[in-house]
């Protein structure tokens, strides 16, 4: 019921961009010459934070080439949308952002992003997934610019790579000895099902089925299977044998993981590319690998983020918009933008490049995405985050049995469904 995309390196490594078009019954124009009555720009475009520099160079080309003036801001890329929502309609917001591919979906529900006109050369440009990631009821509404899933950090002066454990069951051995001398061996946000997932997928456990198109199907929900609640009984003996800490479970268990880290009280712990920087600032000699084996010899899954470039619904530029986000994310703008960012990139071609392939946690990403699967992006995931965390959390600490708390679980999340729906 789950979809892998065991494309090696090349799975991993397609970025790209969303594009649209001008909204319906609005003045598009691709004229590069036309400027914004009231604006002293063309274009403006919301960029991830931090992330400015890696386009820099590529917006001086383009405007040069284009004879036309873009402004590039920072946002936090988790919450354009909802700047997009009140910005949108105002007249104030970006014609071009950058979102999550698991917005997608309720983005288009919404109206907020234009349906592009891609070509099938374009679209050969990234891996499946990443391009998948974009699609909805088969309309493109957007192009990857970046892919990231979760990896494995160890700490170098606490365990050697060549005794790092290759199986789940090996790390909760592990574990005991280190909670045995005051530390942490593997830790692991279990109790939220974007971490937990990796587990019960490895099980056979979903989130949603697909139909005979791909496409994800709403009303097959996965999350109280027979492999989620197996893969919940396994997560549950972490919990219970005292291997991860009771600070780690709720809110502010990812603050505490990474603290647990960041201090050198944990030899490992299952994160993403976002803290490369961050534990690397905070001193540890680590190092990063793909996620370990399961009980059951399956691989860990992951789930995949694509973040996208897209065009907002509210454009007045739309084919202009359009056509810098195909031009800022092209191959040659795409390398000089992961060599600025270490965000992977998403080009297929960028899979053998020499320096991608160098670097440790490019490599990590791309084997793990072998065992990947896409975070859905349809409306309908919306309803599940909080049950699910609410159902894993109590399975944590304890106070019910992985069955009994999914199959609950379940039944919220198709209530919200059904209410989202009316």
């Amino acid at each position: 019921m789950k979809k892998h995309f065991g494309i090696g390196l090349l799975s991993v490594m397609a970025l790209g961009l969303l594009v649209g078009c001008g909204p319906s019954g609005s003045a598009s124009s691709d004229s590069s010459s036309s400027k914004k009555s009231n604006k002293d720009y063309d274009l403006l475009v919301w960029e991830d934070k931090d992330k400015k520099a890696g386009i820099e160079d590529a917006v001086k080309a383009f405007e040069k080439e284009n004879d036309v003036k873009i402004k590039v801001v920072e946002k936090e890329y988790g919450g354009q949308l909802e700047d997009l929502r009140l910005d949108g309609p105002a007249g104030t917001g970006a014609d071009v952002i950058t979102i999550p591919s698991d917005q997608i979906g309720t983005a288009v529900t919404e109206g907020l992003l234009k349906e592009m006109t891609v070509s099938d050369e374009v679209k050969a440009l990234y891996t499946e997934s990443a391009m998948k990631s974009q699609i909805v009821d088969g309309k493109v509404y957007g192009l990857p610019k970046a892919v990231e899933t979760q990896i494995l950090y160890y700490n170098k002066d606490l365990i050697a790579e060549s005794d790092l454990p290759k199986t789940t069951d090996e790390w909760f051995d592990v574990s005991k000895k280190f909670v045995a001398d005051g530390k942490y061996g593997l830790l692991a946000l279990w109790d939220q099902i974007y971490y937990a997932q990796g587990i019960m997928s490895a099980y056979g456990g979903y989130i949603f089925g697909e139909d005979k198109d791909g496409n994800y199907d709403a009303d097959d929900l996965g999350l109280a299977s027979k492999g989620s609640i197996e893969g919940a009984e396994y997560i549950q003996k972490f919990y219970k044998e005292g291997l991860f800490p009771s600070g780690i479970i709720g809110d502010q268990g990812i603050t505490v993981l990474d603290s647990l880290f960041s201090e050198g009280k944990a030899a490992a712990v299952i994160s993403g590319p976002w803290n490369l920087d961050p534990y690397k600032k905070a001193g540890i000699n680590y190092g990063v690998v793909e996620l370990p084996l399961t009980a059951n010899g399956e691989h860990m899954s992951s789930f995949i983020g694509v973040k996208s470039y897209n065009v907002s619904s509210y454009s007045k530029n739309a084919e202009l918009a359009e056509k810098f986000v195909t031009f800022i994310t092209n191959e040659e703008n795409s390398k000089v933008r992961y060599e600025k960012t270490l965000e992977v990139p998403a080009v297929a071609a960028l899979a053998d490049d020499a320096e991608v392939k160098e670097n440790e946690s490019a490599t990590a990403i791309a084997e793990q995405s072998k065992y990947a699967e896409l975070t859905p992006g349809i409306t309908a995931m919306n309803s599940v985050w909080d049950p699910a965390n609410a159902a894993l959390q109590t399975i944590a600490m304890d106070k019910a049995e992985p069955k009994e708390a999914l199959t609950q679980a379940v039944a919220q999340i198709k209530e919200a469904i059904a209410a989202s729906q009316k």
